[in-house]
C-alpha cells in the first residue's frame, strides 16, 4: 500500500514519553500492536514532518473546493 492510497484499515495511535526518556508512538489495530520508540531529537524531526505534511494537505484541500474559471 502506498502513502496516497485509501484504506479501510482502522488503528489507534497513542503518543507519549517512556520511562527510558524516549518518545513512543504506539499503533494498535486488528491484532497488531506496534510500539515505535524515538529519541527526543528524532521525535521533533517527525513532528516537523507532520506539520509540513499537514500544511501541504491543507493547501491541497483549499484548492480542491474552488471552481476553475
Amino acid at each position: 500500500m502506498g502513502i496516497d492510497k485509501q484504506s479501510d484499515v482502522a488503528a489507534n495511535l497513542q503518543i507519549g514519553p517512556t520511562s527510558m526518556g524516549m518518545v513512543r508512538l504506539y499503533v494498535e489495530g486488528d491484532g497488531v500492536e506496534l510500539p515505535l520508540d524515538f529519541d527526543p531529537e528524532e521525535a521533533e524531526e517527525i513532528a516537523e514532518e507532520l506539520r509540513a505534511a499537514a500544511a501541504a494537505a491543507r493547501a491541497m484541500g483549499d484548492g480542491a473546493g474552488k471552481k476553475k474559471r
